[in-house]
């Protein structure tokens, strides 16, 4: 175990200088992980999170055998994960190929990692930080003479680094490590892990590049590019960003460099797992893309990537793209709980509004990656078609990927089980809790947007907010039980009459909706602008604003051409996807239909799951009692009266196992 070593002192090294600083250009940025501290309904899944999730996360990670590999003090260890020709769902296929979960190990940890840097913040804890510094020790050991810093590269194949990056996550793996480094920094002051990525990136960056000397590589999973970005903004250097864009732009131009280097490794350059450069969004260069294809979590890290470099750069051409892209996810390629990569096979995309129910994958880390990818578009400006996507990946898709006390997980999110499906402990390829937990325990982080004279509600949800707006200290804080009630009261606390803009996000799932300001009630049709309620003004200390949200239960319908939904409804009520659970439910799920005018009703239930608004409604139910041994007839089934209560999709399997079911038959 690694738990038992004692934390290293707070190192303060600074970044060597260089010619070109940062220029911010980004019209919003979030806050960091300090400036807001959750309360409500997220703050029952941060202490979850931080107290079960966190040292789950690194006991396993230790079970694994990662610190083994990891840490040069302790022998190389032998392989304990065979190669393959590929992983579907973690699942090895065939051996005989040329990767194994082991060499994504150090993206694991890393992104356990960064889950307990965040959950520091909030929750300070002695021993996991002591756990954590331990780690930095590791990697700080570990890491080559020239920077280089890959435990598997280093350790179990020497001499192999750079050979195949369409494969074997190198960048992948260093992108988790910029992230947790920068996360570790931001919660704890200690700079240590950021000096080590900064060396590192020094060296990639010695090696990748558009110079005649340098390797025009660039990674099979994208996450390196956004990892740069953080890097960036925390530490101002200009020159990481400007690697992130040689990554962005050099990606599918040819000649193709996955080409180059499997000739150099003396293979058949056609021949590879997933038989197409769609797979890894580098069949095309990124500004000629206008179709979400391949592996779903890699499309959503490069499009979280692309994004970050719009709101650096001002890159229209690249907002072209990615305006095309998210058109074609949300209007034929997600699932109505904001899942997304129907298939197993490729962990991702196949064709236009093929969404399958029972056998959906939807990764959580896909889901995650989606909160990602909204949450940087709304670095171009506040607008709720990005907003109310995040918040829809965020309540449903990714928080479904936990369970309630944070010990259990869903690597596939399907929206009908049979009964067979249910959260793991662990996984042979465990990046789906690390993710989930990172992605809690942060959440604050995307509640806000901050410009240089205006402050975005993104999310709501009970919080305090600090936030520094050009050198004007602003306190924000909320008051509120959403998801479960629609009403938030906002209230402001300036040091002295401070202008400036508070826009307020209007969901469009919201039919209706009150803003008042001091009591005085607002216009609110004559401040919207693109979804989001525009207040600008001169602010004094207690200044309150209140916003009332209708959470109208709805039945939603899929496109038509989503034939496996035909004839059925979903049902939403505020951000919250509802389904039925077999345990509340008395008899089998997909043998009942509601009626078009069946009324719902909502009820709040602070004992049920952790405290939830269940919904009721009378239904009717087919009937096997007079069939017999017969299979068919010439009558059809009769029915009986029923009645269902749903819950909330994420809250599912955290009881009694039994059937699932979110899009049910309309009669």
């Amino acid at each position: 175990m690694i738990g038992s070593f004692a934390p290293q002192e707070k190192t303060m090294k600074n970044f060597k200088s260089s010619p070109s600083r940062l220029e911010t250009r980004s019209r919003f940025r979030s806050p960091n992980i300090q400036q807001v501290s959750m309360g409500g309904f997220w703050a029952d899944r941060i202490a979850a999170v931080a107290e079960k999730t966190v040292p789950i996360l690194q006991l396993r990670c230790d079970e694994a055998g990662m610190f083994d590999q990891i840490d040069p003090a302790r022998p190389i260890p032998e392989q304990r994960i065979p190669f393959s020709t590929a992983f579907g769902g973690g699942k090895v296929r065939p051996v005989g190929g040329n990767v194994t979960a082991q060499m994504y190990w150090d993206s694991d940890v890393a992104k356990m990692v960064e889950a307990a840097a965040f959950s520091l913040a909030s929750h300070r804890n002695d021993t996991i930080e002591a756990v954590i510094d331990r780690i930095v020790d590791m990697y700080e050991a570990l890491q080559q003479e020239d920077g280089y810093l890959n435990s598997w590269y280093i350790r179990m194949q020497p001499g192999k680094r750079w050979t195949n990056l369409r494969d074997c996550h190198e960048l992948y793996c260093a992108g988790h490590l910029i992230e947790a480094a920068v996360a570790y920094y931001q919660a704890t002051g200690k700079r240590k892990f950021m000096d080590v990525m900064g060396r590192y990136v020094d060296h990639i960056a010695s090696m990748f590049g558009p110079e005649p000397d340098k390797r025009r590589g660039y990674c099979g999973h994208e996450e390196i590019e956004l990892a740069l970005v953080k890097l960036a903004r925390a530490t101002g250097e200009q020159r990481y960003l400007e690697l992130a864009k040689y990554f962005i732009d050099e990606r599918g131009r040819e000649p193709h460099y996955f080409l180059i280097e499997a000739e150099e490794r003396a293979e058949e350059p056609g021949r590879f797992a997933h038989g197409t450069f769609e797979y890894n969004q580098s069949h095309i260069p990124v500004r000629e893309q206008t179709k979400v294809v391949g592996h779903a979590v890699r499309a959503m890290y490069l499009y979280s990537a692309m994004a970050d470099l719009v709101t650096e750069y001002g890159d229209e051409t690249l907002r072209c793209a990615l305006d095309a892209l998210w058109d074609d996810l949300v209007t034929k390629r997600l699932y109505v709980t904001g899942g997304l990569g129907p298939s197993a096979d490729n962990e991702g995309f196949t064709s236009d509004y093929d969404l399958p129910n029972e056998t959906a994958y939807a990764e959580t880390c896909a889901a995650v990656g989606l909160v990602f990818w909204a949450s940087r578009m709304l670095g171009f400006g506040a607008d709720t078609r990005y907003a109310d996507i995040m918040e829809q990946a965020l309540y449903n898709g990714a928080l479904a990927g936990v369970s309630l006390d944070g010990m259990r997980f869903f690597y596939e999110n399907p929206l009908q089980s049979r009964g067979n499906h249910h959260r793991w402990p662990w996984h042979r390829c465990p990046c789906c809790p690390p993710n989930i937990a990172r992605l809690i325990a942060s959440i604050g982080t995307y509640a806000y947007g901050v410009g240089e004279s205006e402050i975005a509600v993104h999310l709501y949800g009970e919080n305090q907010a600090r936030i520094d707006l050009g050198g004007r200290a602003v306190h924000l804080s909320q008051n509120t039980r959403y998801p479960w009630d629609g009403s938030i009261a906002i209230t402001i606390d300036v040091e002295e009459p401070t202008g400036f803009a508070l826009l307020l996000r209007i969901p469009a799932w919201c039919a209706t909706a009150t803003l008042k300001v001091n009591d005085e009630i607002v216009d609110l049709a004559a401040t919207l602008q693109r979804g989001y309620a525009r207040l600008d003004r001169t602010w004094r200390p207690g200044d309150r604003v209140m916003i009332v949200l209708d959470l109208t239960i709805q039945r939603l319908y899929a496109h038509p051409n989503v034939r496996q939904d035909r004839n059925r409804v979903a049902l939403r009520r505020g951000p919250l996807i509802y389904c039925l659970e077999g345990t509340d439910n008395s008899v089998p799920l997909d043998r009942i239909s509601l009626a078009p005018d069946a009324a719902f009703e909502a009820r709040f239930e602070e004992n049920f799951l952790g405290g939830v608004v269940t919904l009721q409604a009378p239904a009717t139910a087919e009937t096997s009692d007079d069939w017999l041994q017969t299979l068919y007839r010439p009558e059809p089934p009769r029915t009986s009266p029923a009645s269902i209560t749903a819950v909330p999709y994420y809250a599912w399997d955290n009881r009694e196992p039994g059937e699932m079911l979110v899009w049910l038959r309309e009669t």
